[in-house]
């Protein structure tokens, strides 16, 4: 009859006990805890600080990871789709191990034979000298074309004789067309990154004279910045007038009439970092393309943390630029704003080159 009550009892007993072992736990834990908050304050912050380095070093390591990705898939397109697949884009990982300072894309056409020989005439190394220069001055320098639309045709074969004589393209897995400059330049970036892991990659037309040993000493300058962008930055009206050059089918996008795009780097020569090359190879499939390949690539890293470096030397006159090298001041580029290039460029390119290039001896003295 009283079992019960005694279980009532030792319950009550039981949780009593509960709660004095609770109080007896707060109290003994309150001193220890005032005790140690400066010393744990200090252990956190020193732990946020580690964390913030691993962080870092886990976004670098999923960037190349990402990069891999992205040339993995670039390949597996390809064989899907049937496209034929150049041999740099079968090797990646070869030349993958080695660090370059700079890819220098010459961006050109199939009608532009005489602009590439006047080019490697001039400011491009050939033969044993360009590869020494990739192996001594980790700088890949490779004329930048697609295919025809008739992949195999008489254009093709053209490119291919000339590369077996010169060994300087890179083929794209890219159909040529004027309208298709966005989409081309697209594809440049995720395929030199892919095949060569830089610290910068460099798109030119193939009409603008280059110093390369000053233009690799300029980059250099911006190694240790994450996301660069370099260029001669403008910002010019938004054409909506159509038969215009450079007209803009998009124009309603860029506010009321009248207005001007954002701040791009002019198309003739510009410059990214690794992580935006990075950036471009990943999210290739959605970036959009507007009808101007600059304001096209200037789009993309809008939103970005992106550091935009406005330097004149890219783009200087072929007036101008004589002048600039005799004070000391060696223009980095140099063409003919009327003609968007050199005026006449295969007929003036050599004299260009006497008047405003850097001396032969530039690429080998400098450090």
């Amino acid at each position: 009859m009283w079992t019960v009550p005694e279980a009532e009892d030792k319950t009550i007993s039981r949780a009593m006990g509960v709660k004095d072992e609770s109080l007896k736990l707060i109290s003994e834990g309150c001193d220890p805890i005032r005790k140690d908050v400066k010393h744990e304050s200090k252990d956190i912050l020193s732990e946020v600080s580690r964390t913030h380095n691993a962080i870092q070093t886990l976004d670098k390591t999923i960037s190349n990871l990402e990069m891999e990705l992205a040339a993995t898939r670039a390949v597996q397109e390809s064989i899907i789709n049937g496209s034929p697949i150049s041999d740099e884009l079968k090797i990646p990982e070869t030349n993958g191990k080695r660090k370059y300072l700079m890819v220098v894309g010459i961006n050109t056409a199939f009608s532009s034979r005489k602009r590439r020989d006047s080019v490697r005439a001039t400011w491009m190394p050939q033969g044993e000298e360009r590869k020494k220069l990739e192996e001594e001055k980790g700088i890949i320098m490779r004329f930048v074309i697609g295919h025809s639309a008739t992949s195999g045709g008489i254009l093709d074969r053209a490119i291919e004789a000339e590369d077996r004589k010169h060994g300087d393209f890179l083929r794209l897995e890219h159909v040529e067309g004027y309208l298709e400059l966005s989409a081309k330049t697209k594809t440049y970036f995720a395929t030199a990154a892919a095949l060569w892991d830089a610290d910068f990659y460099v798109k030119v037309d193939d009409d603008v004279h280059v110093n390369i040993a000053t233009l690799g000493a300029t980059l250099a300058r911006h190694r240790t910045k994450p996301r660069v962008y370099i260029g001669c930055m403008k910002s010019g009206p938004v054409l909506a007038q159509k038969g215009v050059r450079y007209h803009e089918p998009e124009y309603w996008k860029f506010g009321e009439e009248g207005n001007k795009y954002f701040r791009h780097a002019t198309g003739q020569l510009y410059a990214i970092s690794r992580d935006l090359a990075s950036y471009i190879s990943i999210n290739q499939h959605v970036l959009h393309k507007y009808a101007n390949e600059d304001v096209s690539l200037g789009s993309w890293f809008i939103g970005l943390d992106v550091d935009h470096i406005d330097d004149r030397s890219l783009c200087c006159g072929t007036t101008d630029c004589e002048w600039k090298a005799q004070a000391g001041n060696v223009c980095v580029a140099s063409f003919d704003w009327t003609c968007s290039g050199i005026c006449k460029s295969v007929e003036r390119m050599k004299d260009v080159h006497r008047r405003c290039g850097e001396g032969k001896n530039a690429l080998w003295t400098e450090a």
